[in-house]
């Protein structure tokens, strides 16, 4: 199910420069019954990479009622994942932005996949991708189209007993997963990266540093090598639609699901709960 500009429709411009080169942004929601969530924290962060990229947002109110009519007509009463794309529209060939920019917004829904709940409740394995994310503070945080490097990076295994990889900037620091946020526990301290060179700030890691500091968790943001995570106490990555998932394996490295990613994967049950209860 797909609405382009308000219009259920499959199909874009040639000419759009979300097509053209990448230029635009995305956010992808959890839909519970039949419910966006957490859609106020996405549509801010989509307005926010608006404003950095200098292209006009769409109207909030327009995309909160096309969003919930799309998860209204989907009306499973299962999970689904409804996927906000807005680009800076149709322009002429070439990089030079349109005198006026018109967006392009795409709003779709999706199954939501098929994840085992073993991953949540024993972990997940996961491995180092060779490919580096590159060093720019301009586009730092975004949720951009451009996702060339975690797409190269994905491609890297294929084996299923392998859930994520983790990626390192060009200097060797420890970032993100390929399409999640990461997390690790030192010393009853709660660590991540810092997001100002490279890497997606997504809004799972937002609520859950903020959970953490509410329950009175340290959260440091710092650069850390790849020893430094595999001599953590526990680690976990997260995203909008697995939630926390604990790293039980990092190549030769085993982490037990510790006491502190338990209690984060209990305040965010609790948390997303009353997120769908005030939105329902």
């Amino acid at each position: 199910m797909i609405l382009i500009n308000g219009e259920s429709k499959a199909h874009i411009e040639i000419s759009d420069r979300g097509f053209q080169y990448g230029d635009g942004l995305f956010e992808t929601i959890e839909v519970r019954d039949d419910q966006p969530v957490f859609l106020e924290r996405h549509l801010a962060r989509l307005n926010s990479g608006c404003r950095r990229l200098h292209i006009p947002c769409p109207d909030a109110e327009l995309l909160r009622l096309e969003a919930k009519e799309l998860c209204r007509r989907w009306h499973t009463h299962r999970r689904a994942v409804l996927k906000i794309i807005v680009t800076r529209g149709s322009g002429g060939r070439g990089y030079r932005q349109p005198d006026a920019i018109h967006p392009t917004r795409v709003l779709s829904l999706h199954p939501y996949p098929d994840y085992p709940e073993t991953y949540s409740e024993r972990g997940v394995v996961a491995r180092f991708c060779a490919t580096r994310l590159g060093l720019n503070p301009a586009l730092a945080g975004i949720k951009h189209l451009n996702r060339l490097e975690q797409v190269m990076a994905r491609a890297e295994w294929s084996e299923p007993d392998i859930q994520e990889g983790l990626m390192l900037d060009v200097n060797d620091y420890v970032i993100e997963g390929t399409m999640t946020n990461l997390f690790y526990v030192k010393n009853n301290s709660l660590y991540t990266a810092e997001l100002v060179q490279s890497g997606v700030a997504g809004i799972m890691r937002g609520i859950i540093t903020a959970l953490s500091v509410d329950h009175g968790l340290p959260v440091i943001e710092h650069r850390f090598s790849k020893d430094e995570l595999l001599s953590a106490d526990e680690a976990f990555v997260c995203n909008s639609i697995i939630g926390v998932w604990p790293i039980k394996q990092i190549e030769t490295a085993h982490f037990s699901v510790g006491p502190v990613t338990q209690s984060i994967q209990s305040w965010l049950y609790r948390f997303t709960r009353n997120d769908c209860m005030e939105a329902g």
